[in-house]
């Protein structure tokens, strides 16, 4: 007598965003969400947390988790073993391509105030004059000059205006600057510039590649814009309640918000 084929997994992949997905306010997660999570496991899906946050500034989020999978950071340029403590993948932002960028678009609308994070495992943010962190949590250096910030190799850009929300400003800069560098909105004052054909479809695609996992075989959670090409990508993308509306807007599910554990509740269902 022959035993009957185990049913497929609903997914085999899970990708979570951090901030406003995953995480809860003060980065921490949920004993409920942690459940959920480790029942698919369980059940043998793989879960990979992608994130716009450089690994210098998540990876002790990951150690709070207890975290050993592989990360996608800093927008999909970086592609994080969190068991091994290194980088399987990192691509640098070209420094002269950024200060290009830069004053292409304070030409269009003035000033604007500028941060980057460097390049590399124990690399630093650092903020030029009139930027402000909104996250007093993660570890910044303030520079004196703007030309401070092309001291070492970056990964990224982060923008700020005196005046323009976060929507007028990266609908400027895509506009004036999009066809030489990828624009980004990540979150609340988090506009960013990376490296042209970069963003967290492309770094989970690059893990998922390691892990052997195919798109049709994913399902995605986030928030903001910056999680529209993960959407894209994968074959299902879930948006939490406190999402922003542009990712709403391209989701094939809203749940509840980060606070009320989202993803729990959707994984749950599909892993019960």
């Amino acid at each position: 007598m022959t035993s009957a084929p185990l049913p497929a997994l609903p997914y085999a992949l899970i990708a979570t965003d951090l901030d406003g997905t995953l995480l809860r306010a003060g980065d921490g997660i949920s004993a409920r969400s942690s459940g959920a999570l480790a029942a698919a496991r369980a059940a043998g899906a793989r879960h990979i947390i992608v994130t716009g946050r450089p690994v210098p500034q998540v990876r002790h989020v990951l150690d709070g988790l207890g975290y050993t999978g592989l990360a996608v950071c800093a927008q999909g340029a970086q592609v994080y073993d969190a068991a091994r403590g290194r980088l399987l993948h990192s691509v640098s932002m070209d420094r002269e391509l950024a200060e290009v960028a830069l004053g292409k678009i304070e030409a269009e609308i003035g000033e604007v105030y500028a941060a980057v994070n460097q390049e590399g495992l124990d690399a630093e943010m650092l903020m030029g004059p009139g930027y402000r962190m909104w996250h007093p949590h993660l570890p910044t250096v303030r520079v004196a000059r703007r030309s401070d910030l092309w001291s070492a190799p970056i990964n990224k850009v982060l923008l700020q205006h005196p005046e323009l929300d976060d929507d007028e400003l990266t609908r400027v800069a895509r506009s004036v600057v999009g066809d030489l560098v990828n624009v980004t909105m990540a979150g609340e004052h988090t506009v960013e510039l990376q490296p042209p054909g970069i963003d967290k479809a492309s770094g989970l695609a690059r893990a998922a590649d390691v892990l052997g996992v195919h798109a049709a075989r994913t399902i995605a959670f986030g928030d903001m814009p910056n999680d529209i090409p993960m959407f894209a990508w994968a074959a299902w993308g879930v948006a939490m309640a406190n999402s922003h509306p542009e990712l709403v807007a391209v989701a094939d599910e809203l749940t509840l918000s980060n606070e009320a554990d989202g993803i729990a509740v959707v994984l749950e269902r599909l892993f019960a």
